[in-house]
C-alpha cells in the first residue's frame, strides 16, 4: 500500500471489518504480497511435514468412509502458498493420490514451482466429495470489534489506518444478536468482543461446498465459557507479534469462536487429541535403537521433537479442530480422540 493511499485514508474512521479487509486483501494487501504467510509467522504446516502426513492419513480415512470414490477431493482453504496441499499429495499412497483432485484456495496468485497437480482457485469448488481443510484460515476472516462504552452501551469500535480507535454507534441487528448468543458483554466499560458472525457464515458456506465428506477448521480458538474479556485482536510482522494496524504492513488476526461456527453434528477437539488420533506422537524412540541403528535413532528423535511441538500444551497442541462431517459418520475418522464439549446451536438460532 503506497504512502499516498495511506495518506488519503488515515483520517477515515471505519469498522475493523472493513479496515481489515482492505489491509489484508486489498490491491496492495498483506496476503497478496510475495512470500505469503510463511514470511511472517509459522503455522503447523511449516513446523513439520508430520502435519501434512497426518492430514493425508485423515484424507485416506475419509476416502474409506466414502467407499473409495473415483474422484476424491482435497480442498485446502486459505492455502497460503500451497505448502499443505503439496505436502498432502506427496504423503498419499499412490493409489489414493491417483484419484485425488487437489484444490488450493487462496486470493493470492499461484506461486511458481507448485506441484502441477494442484488446482489454484480463489474460491472453494462446489459439489465435491472428500476433505475440506482450513488451517489457520478463519482467524483471518475480517470481523468487527465491539466495546462497552462509558455509558454502558455496546458500541462498534472504529479505526483509522494508523491504528487509532474511537467508539461509534451501538451494535444492533444481527451483530447484536450474535453477541447476545455467543459473547455477551457485562456492562463494564472497556470490555471488548470480536463479532464472529462473518466467520460463522464463511464456515457454513465452505461446508456447503461438500456433497459428502469431512470439513475441518483448525485455529486459535476459545469457547463461550472462557471468552477473553478484552478480545484477542493482534498483528504479526516478520515473525513477531505487534500492535494491529490496518495499513497493509502487518497481518491482522483474532482467535476464533469455533463453538459458534459449529453446525449440527460437529465435534470440537484439541490439535493434540486430533493429531494423536492420526498417529502423531511426541514419544522418544527407545534408547536401544541408538546402539543398533544410530542414524534411525536420530531421525526418530527429530520426528519426536517435531511431533512434540505440534502437540505441545500452551502452544500448537491447544489449537482447536472443528470437525464437521457431511453425509458420513465421524466415528472412525478420528478414533480415540477425546472431544471438547460443544453446544451446537439450532440452525434457527445461528
Amino acid at each position: 500500500m503506497t504512502n499516498e493511499v495511506r495518506g488519503e485514508r488515515r483520517d477515515v474512521w471505519r469498522g475493523w471489518r472493513e479496515a481489515t479487509e482492505e489491509a489484508l486483501y486489498g490491491p496492495a494487501g498483506f496476503y497478496l504480497r510475495p512470500g505469503g504467510p510463511a514470511a511472517h509467522f509459522r503455522t503447523s504446516v511449516h513446523a513439520s511435514p508430520l502435519f501434512a502426513a497426518a492430514v493425508a492419513r485423515l484424507l485416506c480415512r475419509v476416502d474409506e468412509a466414502l467407499g473409495h470414490p473415483a474422484e476424491l477431493a482435497f480442498v485446502d482453504l486459505g492455502a497460503g502458498r500451497g505448502e499443505l496441499t503439496a505436502g498432502v499429495l506427496a504423503a498419499l499412497p499412490p493409489e489414493v493420490a491417483a484419484r485425488t483432485r487437489a484444490y488450493a484456495v487462496e486470493r493470492a496468485a499461484r506461486p511458481e514451482g507448485l506441484d502441477p497437480r494442484v488446482e489454484w482457485r480463489d474460491r472453494a469448488p462446489a459439489g465435491v466429495t472428500g476433505l475440506l481443510f482450513a488451517n489457520e484460515c478463519l482467524d483471518n476472516v475480517p470481523l468487527d470489534i465491539a466495546e462497552v462504552a462509558p455509558d454502558g452501551v455496546v458500541r462498534r469500535v472504529l479505526v483509522r489506518d494508523d491504528g487509532t480507535e474511537s467508539l461509534g454507534a451501538a451494535v444492533d441487528g444481527a451483530d447484536a444478536s450474535w453477541l447476545a448468543r455467543w459473547w455477551p458483554l457485562p456492562p463494564e466499560p472497556g470490555l471488548r468482543a470480536e463479532i464472529g458472525r462473518p466467520r460463522d457464515e464463511a464456515w457454513a458456506a465452505a461446508v456447503a461446498t461438500l456433497t459428502r465428506g469431512l470439513a475441518v477448521a483448525v485455529d486459535y480458538a476459545h469457547d463461550r465459557a472462557a471468552r477473553p474479556p478484552f478480545g484477542t485482536l493482534t498483528g504479526f510482522r516478520a515473525g513477531r507479534e505487534t500492535v494491529p494496524v490496518p495499513d497493509g504492513d502487518c497481518d491482522i488476526t483474532a482467535h476464533v469462536a469455533l463453538d459458534a461456527c459449529a453446525l449440527e453434528g460437529a465435534t470440537l477437539l484439541t490439535q493434540r487429541a486430533a493429531l494423536g488420533a492420526l498417529g502423531v506422537s511426541g514419544a522418544r524412540p527407545p534408547l536401544s535403537l541408538a546402539s543398533t541403528d544410530p542414524a534411525a535413532y536420530v531421525r526418530a528423535l527429530t520426528r519426536a521433537g517435531e511431533a512434540a511441538e505440534l502437540t505441545a500444551p500452551g502452544g500448537l497442541g491447544d489449537f482447536g479442530w472443528l470437525a464437521q462431517p457431511v453425509g458420513v459418520p465421524l466415528e472412525g475418522l478420528l478414533p480415540g480422540a477425546d472431544p471438547l464439549l460443544v453446544d451446537v446451536p439450532d440452525h434457527e438460532e445461528q
